[in-house]
């Protein structure tokens, strides 16, 4: 038996059901009888009945945010008036409504809440994006696409040379060579319209590993790190240039042989 043959005190979510036209007709018909016998009942359905509640106004921000397409076939699939049937839990449209907007408002709180602490960890800086760039790049590298012969000296020389001439930098084999592991080619790519210098080279122990120079205004830095596409990246800059090393070397031996070639390309 439902509140409604009990004759008690219908809940607010049946009285707005009631307004919107969205119960039963016997349901419909016991109402009207306590609106018309109950004081208490007429009063709240008065005060329901004045109640603008602008779902649309005060939603605005978020709706503009929201993925409509969705929402719009989550909506389209609740039945229309007269086909629901709303018993003594049940709610309407309306209450549909505000339940997923009560959802959507807490999805976007921790969407923003997430990102602000992702961006703290990334610890992001002007610079990122062209290290992302290199890093989707360089993620595609096999052993096997640097298993060409890297050629002589005079060969090195030549491609260090035309690197160097587009970035307006000087670059010999001894000042980028690193440690241990095999230089291959040195080539220019190219980065929003602007000269991306890539010097790869081969680890014998971890495999592709890549020193990438762009032209940059944005000051001296020092050394910082951090970890893209499962690679390790220590990354710095000079007055004129932005550098960075990557491979998949481990993070403190990376670090290591960043200081070294770093050394030699600010002597």
């Amino acid at each position: 038996m439902t509140e409604l043959d009990k004759g008690q005190m219908p809940s607010d979510e049946l009285l707005t059901a009631f307004i919107d036209g969205e119960l039963s007709a016997a349901d419909r018909e016991r109402i009207e009888r306590l609106i018309a016998g109950d004081e208490r009942v007429a009063e709240r359905f008065d005060f329901l009945s004045r109640s603008s509640l602008a779902f649309s106004e005060a939603f605005a921000p978020m709706l503009a945010e929201a993925p409509a397409a969705k929402l719009d076939a989550m909506l389209a699939a609740i039945p229309a008036a007269g086909e629901q049937k709303v018993g003594a839990a049940g709610i309407g449209r309306r209450g549909f409504l505000a339940a997923v907007a009560a959802s959507f408002v807490a999805a976007i709180a921790i969407d923003r809440a997430v990102t602000a602490i992702g961006h703290r960890l990334a610890k992001p800086d002007e610079d990122s994006e062209w290290r992302a760039v290199v890093a989707e790049y360089l993620s595609l590298y096999t052993t096997d696409t640097l298993s060409a012969p890297a050629g002589d000296r005079t060969q090195q020389v030549a491609q260090l040379n035309q690197v160097g001439s587009k970035l307006g930098l000087s670059l010999a084999p001894e000042t980028v060579a690193i440690p241990g592991v095999e230089f291959k080619r040195a080539q220019i790519l190219n980065y929003d319209s602007k000269p991306l210098a890539q010097i790869a080279y081969l680890d014998p122990e971890s495999g592709p590993m890549a020193l990438c120079i762009v032209q940059s205004a944005k000051g001296t830095a020092a050394p910082d790190m951090e970890s893209r596409r499962g690679m390790n990246v220590v990354y710095w800059s000079s007055a004129t240039h932005a550098f960075m090393l990557i491979g998949h070397a481990p993070i403190d031996r990376m670090q290591q042989l960043a200081a070294d070639v770093r050394n030699r390309l600010v002597a």
